[in-house]
């Protein structure tokens, strides 16, 4: 499955939006230090990870809401599995966004958020942790990072100001169970 997402990201993002790619390749880079608090998941994580920002390339662009609309090209084009495709969808809190867009039922009646707290936690770890060109960063930092890209007052600034606690308390939650786990 791994192979197969870093496939369809490559295609769909990497000669349309090279930073957006380099961003969910570093975002995939992440899960790798994951593994002994994911066992068996590591491969779904890791190919959620490569695609959660599939929905960005302009010709998946149909609702203007990435998670939405990456997550509809994935399962109707690729049929892809059902919980990759929730992840997806529901990456780093997505339904607060959706809601600021008025599209919070909408993605919640196609999408219901994935009962796995752990992986919807470490799928946020990765991606809140990566910068855009797909280096690490601390939390605090990629969302000041996006704050300062988007305005305090956009859409997606005021997503994020209403998603920060829950942002960092995933963070803090997937980094607890890395600090309890022999290395």
């Amino acid at each position: 499955m791994v192979g197969w997402a870093i496939r369809v990201g490559e295609t769909e993002l990497s000669s349309v939006l090279p930073r957006r790619w380099a961003h969910s390749q570093g975002v995939a880079r992440r899960v790798a230090g994951l593994g002994r608090i994911l066992g068996s998941d590591s491969g779904l994580l890791a190919a959620a990870a490569a695609l959660h920002d599939v929905g960005y390339a302009p010709r998946l662009a149909a609702t203007g809401f990435h998670p939405l609309d990456g997550a509809r090209f994935l399962r109707d084009a690729h049929c892809a599995d059902r919980r990759l495709v929730r992840l997806v969808a529901n990456h780093s809190f997505a339904a607060l966004e959706a809601e600021e867009r008025g599209l919070r039922d909408v993605l919640e009646a196609e999408f219901p958020v994935l009962e796995d707290q752990r992986l919807v936690d470490a799928l946020v770890y990765c991606d809140m942790t990566t910068t855009p060109d797909g280096e690490r960063t601390t939390v605090q930092d990629r969302v000041a990072e996006i704050l300062g890209r988007y305005g305090a007052d956009s859409v997606v600034g005021r997503f994020i100001r209403r998603a920060k606690p829950e942002i960092f308390a995933a963070v803090g939650r997937v980094d607890g169970e890395l600090a309890a786990q022999p290395r």
